[in-house]
Parts: C-alpha cells; sequence; structure tokens
C-alpha cells in the first residue's frame, strides 16, 4: 500500500521506513509539518503516520487542518505521551489511531494494516474548490479571484465555502442560518445580510469579470458560475 510517513527524528524514521518497504510497501516521507500537510493533501496514500511533534506545523494541527479539509485518509499518530488526556486529544483532533514511543514494529505494522482495511468513504476529499474565476483551498485557508489574494475573516471564509459548495444553486437564508451559523431557528438577525454586503465588498467590487454574488428578491442568494457585469 501507499503509506506516507511525516516523522522528525531521522532515526526512527528511516527504521520504519525500510522495515515497510521491506515489507513491500510504498513509502513516502517528510520531516517537517508543512511539507507533510502538502503530500497528505494528495490524497493518494492509503494511511498516514504522523508523529506528534513536528517543526513547523506540529501534528494536532496538521490532523486537523487535513480534516478541516475534508481529507479522510486514515491517521496513526506516534507520539512520546502516552497519557489517556494525550490521547483522547489526538482522537478530537481526528486520529483514527494511536501508538506511544517506543513501540514495537510488528505492532506498528499490524495497526496500519487495519486502517488500511477499513471500507473507504463514498465521497473522495476536497481540497480545493473553484467557481469560475474565483478559487479556495480548503488546506491553506486561502482564496483567490482572478490570481489575487482575498483576505477573509473565519466567518465569511465559512460563508463563502458554503455558497461555493452550492454554486448555481439557491441558498436561502435559513439554509445559511443553519450551515454557517448553526442556528436552527430565525433569531430574527440581520447576520446574514451584513455578511453577505461584506463578503461582495471583497470577493466582487473591483474585478473586472463581473459579479459573483447574486440575490434573488425574496427567496435567498446564488453564488453564480459564471460572472454577471452590472
Amino acid at each position: 500500500m501507499d503509506i506516507l510517513l511525516i516523522e522528525d527524528d531521522a532515526e526512527t524514521c528511516d527504521y520504519v521506513a525500510r522495515g515497510l518497504r521491506a515489507l513491500g510497501h510504498a513509502v513516502d516521507q517528510a520531516n517537517d509539518g508543512p511539507s507533510g500537510l502538502r503530500c497528505a493533501s494528495e490524497g493518494r496514500h492509503q494511511v498516514l503516520v504522523v508523529d506528534r511533534m513536528l517543526p513547523g506545523l506540529g501534528g494536532l494541527d496538521l490532523l486537523r487542518a487535513l480534516r478541516e479539509a475534508h481529507v479522510s485518509t486514515p491517521v496513526l499518530m506516534l507520539t512520546a505521551l502516552g497519557e489517556v488526556d494525550a490521547r483522547v486529544e489526538g482522537f478530537e483532533a481526528g486520529a483514527d489511531d494511536y501508538l506511544a514511543k517506543p513501540f514495537a514494529f510488528a505492532e506498528l505494522v499490524a495497526r496500519i494494516g487495519a486502517l488500511a482495511r477499513r471500507p473507504p468513504l463514498a465521497t473522495p476529499a476536497v481540497v480545493q474548490l473553484r467557481v469560475a474565476d474565483l478559487e479556495m483551498d480548503l488546506l491553506r485557508r486561502e482564496i483567490r479571484r482572478d490570481g489575487r489574494m482575498i483576505e477573509l475573516q473565519p466567518r465569511e471564509f465559512h460563508l463563502l465555502e458554503y455558497l461555493m459548495r452550492h454554486a448555481g444553486e439557491l441558498v436561502t437564508r435559513t439554509m445559511l442560518l443553519e450551515h454557517v451559523w448553526e442556528y436552527d431557528f430565525d433569531p430574527q438577525t440581520s447576520v446574514v445580510e451584513t455578511h453577505i454586503s461584506r463578503l461582495r465588498g471583497k470577493v466582487d467590487r473591483g474585478f473586472a469579470s463581473g459579479e459573483l454574488i447574486g440575490t434573488l428578491r425574496g427567496a435567498g442568494y446564488m453564488l453564480r458560475t459564471a460572472p454577471e457585469r452590472s
């Protein structure tokens, strides 16, 4: 199987990689968090083996970024911390299994095999969204339109992500309150209208190609699949 090993300790990394390759597995290696995140986001590995303590980007933050971007590749987390609280924290971040150092290589192989045998999810991981000339990188949390970087606040990012996932569809105010603000009732607030207005100011204004965010009066909003010139 294809395995990605993200481990900064050279001795451990080489030992594990050599052992896995001897068993016939293809192993890619990364020795820091940022490079590991880039490799993991490609979605071509069947199992990720991730050290908890990594330079540049810790293992927990790396895992949270992957799960937030809907990358569902099974993860076996390695750690020198054997306490229950540390393991719970790893599982809450999205780990599928946990192995404390020092570990027996045979147990590592058995745990990797168990993760690989889990049935795959029906939908592939999506790490980038694109609508017309608008692009969203879910891993790096970056938005560009016509190649220009757009800075958004977290809630604005979530709102735009929802609109992009439903591009070309009518999205009602109630749908946005439920899925972006997690309200299961209408709180009689103008929060949706305010955020849509701010989002238009950042995503639509100043771009020659035209406007993407449209209002269907009395119905809701739609992110157009092709810009409309005003």
